[in-house]
């Protein structure tokens, strides 16, 4: 091969080569799913961190199955619980999803769900005279600020509850039971799902009274302004989740009987 050739076939594979490291070096083609900001707080067994620093719970892990199903990627963010309506009218949120009660907010509200029931408790000091609701008459009942139980507490809108000497509304719902377990309060009120769990995390008795207060239907709320369709969506897919079985082994992963609070169609929206 004269010289001449030689130079043209060393130019026609370096070129080859050029353009084979120009194809490797291309920018992979984009898969990132449209991602739905989800605001909540921590509240176990709903959303917690685990021993990993990694968000898990039976939202997160119902969040991450319903809108892998839609096509969306979950993004949780840690909020003020008390800020929840402003973020998410103000459309920093998406949604607000944290064991979250649509009863007498069915209105303030976009909802998708209910997806579960929950109850909400009294719990007291194992030795505590308080036996019944009635016997909350005159004593000291804790509870988060902007929940069910202190609606219920203060504004006297159920005939079973007799009128207490204080209500202590606190924003950080995990002082509620310090505040039981010290005596600053004769009662404590919440859901009873994380009532257990926090005396299966700390090892503290607390007893549930038997009287529930409320039977409350658990959603997610977008904002009445909000025309994507994605609460309805959300809505459909979960009923496919709960006739296929998924939310039941999701809530079965974290509490007993998953049954008992998949009783959605039986709950009372009062």
């Amino acid at each position: 091969m004269c010289n001449h050739h030689r130079r043209f076939v060393l130019l026609v594979l370096l070129c080859l080569a050029l353009l084979g490291g120009c194809a490797q070096r291309q920018p992979a083609e984009q898969t990132s799913l449209p991602q739905i900001v989800i605001g909540s707080d921590n509240y176990p067994p709903f959303n917690y961190e685990d021993a990993n620093g990694e968000r898990t719970g039976i939202d997160v892990d119902l969040a991450n199955e319903a809108f892998r199903r839609m096509g969306y990627e979950p993004v949780f963010v840690l909020i003020n619980w008390e800020d929840k309506e402003n973020l998410v009218n103000g459309g920093q949120l998406d949604c607000i999803w944290g064991s979250f009660s649509i009863n007498g907010r069915e209105a303030d509200y976009r909802w998708a769900g209910p997806y579960m029931v929950s109850y909400q408790a009294v719990a007291v000091r194992p030795e505590s005279d308080i036996i019944t609701l009635a016997d909350l008459a005159g004593k000291r009942v804790a509870v988060q600020s902007t929940t069910k139980p202190e609606e219920l507490f203060l504004n006297h809108s159920d005939p079973r509850i007799p009128q207490v000497a204080e209500v202590f509304s606190l924003q950080n719902r995990e002082l509620i039971y310090p505040f039981l377990s010290k005596g600053y309060a004769d009662a404590i009120a919440a859901h009873e799902t994380a009532i257990l769990q926090y005396m299966k995390d700390y090892n503290v008795q607390y007893r549930i009274l038997d009287e529930t207060l409320l039977t409350v239907g658990l959603g997610v709320a977008f904002s009445n302004r909000d025309q994507r369709g994605v609460a309805e969506k959300l809505t459909q897919t979960f009923e496919e989740m709960r006739l296929d079985g998924t939310i039941a082994k999701i809530i079965g992963n974290y509490l007993e009987q998953p049954e008992k609070y998949l009783e959605v169609d039986l709950y009372e929206r009062k």
